[in-house]
């Protein structure tokens, strides 16, 4: 048991220890309404019954499916492993800010020698206790000492002595206010709370993205192979017209022209065929992949969206904005800096105020001696230019974060007007390029059945 306390605990039991707490606070400050409590555990700590837990492998089909890509993403990719980390930080120094209103225990053990020629002593002391810090601001301390000497040489005490110590001071001006004292923890408990918020609203943009960065690479790889059909189509149109100008039916120079199509469309192939290549490599490093690794996307996604069409938005911009601030994480974020922002003012005028502080003190001796000691201390507000400066300076934090509040809701309103008006524009632009395809899908046609 000595050899244990000696030793203390081993660094995977100190890990263990770490991991469980912090978890423990994420879990009583996160709301459902911010997200499913999923995927954000870091990646060196056992994995919650919602974590997505998948490889870096492909199926043997060797097409990567969608939720496939988000499965990977959302496990391996690089950004999303430094979001989950700055969550356990947040939650961490939270646990930190804590542990002051905790009982904080200490032991120091020592072994001594003595002499000077003519006094010799060896002996051993330790002294163990606790330190605890109150929401009143009462800090309150209590040790026992104890002490072993063996003389030596010379007339000194020797054998065992014991002290129990014990010390309170009390605040009742500055800092005697429970909402100034646990204004630390407080603080931290937001952070944590912002930084929940910020996890999710990362997660939730990041899931878009990387079905955006999806359909993107399909669509290049549909550009691809469209311009690889083109040329086939244009190469079969010039053999054709070759047979005609052959047998005299047409004129050399449409044929000369039709290589010249052909030529310029196989710079296009070419062109989008690399853009594909590019891209998707790109995605591979996006899912935490390595660039090496070959895979298909799923085009029955790609036909799947198509199918169903692109309509215009059937809700109104006003309606999207309302919610867009209601809900939004880092609004929220946002406004409550601002109630950050008020409370630090409280606390920074807390600080003007003069320092009046009660403290006594209490000793035992083994050998039945008592000592005890009271009083006051008074702290007179003559000189208090860097509290004057911390208090002005956080009046001017104060206005900032309400100018923050409004450029973050001022934003949200012009990225939903600008996704509303891009909403509009791409089902108009789709029903376009629809009429476009099949139009051209007709003069192909009718290029062949003039050939003919």
């Amino acid at each position: 048991m000595f050899v244990v306390l000696l030793a203390g605990c081993g660094p995977k039991d100190y890990k263990h220890d770490a991991d469980e707490r912090v978890y423990a606070i994420l879990d009583r400050h996160w709301d459902p309404e911010f997200g499913t409590k999923a995927n954000y555990r870091v990646s060196d700590v056992e994995p919650s019954a919602l974590d997505v837990r998948v490889d870096k492998t492909i199926p043997s089909s060797g097409v990567l499916t969608l939720p496939g890509a988000v499965a990977i993403a959302t496990a391996h990719n690089r950004e999303y492993q430094t979001q989950k980390e700055l969550l356990y930080a947040s939650a961490l120094n939270q646990r930190l800010v804590q542990h002051q209103f905790e009982d904080s225990l200490f032991g120091v053990a020592g072994l001594f020698y003595s002499g000077d020629g003519t006094d010799e002593a060896v002996g051993l002391s330790a002294n163990v206790g606790f330190n605890r810090l109150l929401a009143t601001g009462t800090q309150i301390t209590a040790a026992l000492a104890t002490a072993w000497t063996e003389v030596l040489l010379g007339p000194g005490e020797m054998g065992w002595s014991s002290l129990f110590a014990a010390s309170v001071t009390h605040p009742l001006l500055r800092g005697s206010d429970p909402a100034i004292v646990l204004e630390g923890l407080t603080q931290a408990k937001r952070d944590t709370l912002y930084q929940i918020r910020t996890f999710n609203r990362f997660r939730k943009t990041f899931v878009v993205w990387v079905v955006t960065q999806y359909f993107e690479a399909l669509e290049l790889h549909e550009r691809a192979r469209n311009a690889e059909a083109q040329v086939a189509a244009l190469e079969r149109l010039r053999d054709q017209a070759r047979n005609l100008a052959s047998v005299g039916r047409l004129p050399v120079i449409e044929v000369d022209r039709l290589q010249e199509e052909v030529l310029l469309m196989r710079e296009v192939q070419i062109v989008a065929q690399q853009e594909h290549e590019r891209f998707l490599d790109q995605f591979k490093i996006a899912l935490g992949l390595a660039p090496t690794v070959d895979f298909r996307l799923d085009a029955e996604a790609m036909r799947s969206l198509a199918a169903s069409g692109l309509a215009e938005p059937t809700f109104a911009e006003s309606e999207a904005i309302d919610t867009a601030l209601y809900h939004r994480l880092d609004v929220a974020n946002a406004a409550d800096a601002v109630l950050d922002a008020q409370r630090h003012v409280h606390v920074a005028a807390d600080q003007l105020r003069a320092d009046l502080r009660l403290g006594g003190t209490i000793e035992l001796h083994s050998d039945g001696a008592r000592r005890g000691t009271a009083g006051a201390a008074l702290d007179l507000p003559l000189d208090r230019v860097a509290e004057q400066g911390a208090y002005r300076m956080a009046l001017l934090a104060l206005n900032q974060r309400q100018r923050d509040y409004d450029l973050t809701a001022d934003t949200v309103r012009l990225e939903v007007r600008q996704a509303h008006r891009k909403l509009r524009e791409a089902a108009q632009r789709y029903r376009t390029l629809v009429e476009a395809r099949e139009l051209a899908e007709v003069r192909v046609e009718k290029t062949y059945a003039l050939l003919r």
